[in-house]
């Protein structure tokens, strides 16, 4: 069919994806700051016609372009090209952001409490009250006590969280993130439940703290807003298995989103993903940028169209430059949820 798939001679609207900044489950210690999914809804030879354009714009010699190549100075012109009003994205891309530290803390109580708000909370209020080094030392314990992978038993990552949760609480008592504290203190019970489950070999389907498969979710609730059956093709990912697609596929279904399914494709034998793979590697770049008080308005200006509402976000500031217009702040909802 000359490049085209099913998808486009269909009802069904096709979408290919890609991500950026995917550590693992090492959310806190990783060399990102944040998570991006990134999705192109274009024809592939249209698609195709962009990536060439790119290429004859950079000429670099390089068989596979990559976000970095778009990201340096050098060609500055190219990449507010490709994100402006007049460039090949504009209206036909989105990417779902997500801040790491913010997500560890929201799945950690929401393993404990299941209270979205107290997640807000602690994660705003904890880093003013409890300072750099004592917050970060929480932030550790909290994603070792997730992590489903790890040398040490079941008890060793609970014991280490709740010790740091109690020094915390006592140390800065009667402050609002010390009354969360104290609430997550007494749930360790749900805690040792979930960590005996891993030891005893039966991890979750979906890990707690990977964000790519509640993305893949979001991504396919944006595209289908208006009711339209999207297809995702996605990269290839070793994270998503046959059985995580069904869980995706299940997830989108029961919160109403019409998703046709998952398909996936190797990123350069498909344009539209390379150009999802440029848009995540950029938007990871501007969003952490913009994260550590260090972005470029021009750039994160640029961005911003392309956001979505639903952001796994806490910090506040940076989210009212990069979010939507309307957005002062976003958040995650919990992964069973799809966010």
């Amino acid at each position: 069919m000359n490049g085209t798939s099913v998808a486009e001679v269909t009802d069904i609207a096709e979408v290919a994806c890609d991500e950026s900044g995917s550590d693992g489950e090492n959310l806190t210690g990783g060399n990102t700051l944040v998570f991006a999914h990134a999705s192109v809804r274009l024809p592939v030879e249209t698609a195709a016609a962009h990536v060439q354009e790119i290429r004859d714009r950079i000429r670099s010699p390089a068989v596979e372009y990559k976000a970095n190549h778009l990201l340096r100075e050098k060609h500055r012109a190219v990449l507010e090209w490709l994100l402006s009003p007049e460039g090949p994205l504009y209206g036909h891309a989105h990417v779902h952001l997500v801040e790491k530290a913010f997500f560890v803390v929201d799945r950690a109580v929401d393993l404990l409490l299941d209270d979205p708000d107290a997640a807000v909370t602690l994660f705003r209020e904890g880093r003013r009250t409890f300072g750099d080094a004592e917050w970060r030392e929480f932030l550790t314990a909290a994603n070792r006590l997730l992590r489903v992978r790890q040398a040490e038993g079941a008890q060793a990552p609970v014991e280490d969280f709740f010790h740091t949760v109690d020094r915390l609480r006592r140390a800065h008592s009667g402050s609002v993130p010390a009354g969360i504290l104290e609430r997550l203190a007494a749930a360790r019970s749900r805690a040792l439940s979930y960590r005996s489950e891993i030891d005893d070999g039966r991890a979750p389907l979906v890990p707690v703290l990977n964000p790519l498969l509640p993305s893949v979710v979001r991504t396919a609730a944006h595209w289908s807003a208006g009711g339209r059956p999207v297809l995702l093709a996605h990269d290839r990912q070793n994270m998503l298995t046959p059985d995580r697609i069904a869980w995706i596929e299940d997830t989108a279904h029961r919160q109403g989103i019409a998703l046709a399914g998952v398909r996936l494709v190797a990123a350069r034998e498909d344009a539209r993903v390379q150009l999802a793979d440029f848009l995540a590697g950029i938007a990871r770049k501007i969003a952490s940028d913009e994260l550590n008080g260090l972005g470029e308005p021009a750039l994160t200006t640029l961005l911003r169209p392309y956001t979505g509402p639903r952001a796994v976000w806490g910090d506040e500031r940076s989210w009212g430059r990069l979010g939507p217009a309307t957005e002062t702040g976003g958040r995650c909802t919990g992964i069973n949820s799809a966010v």
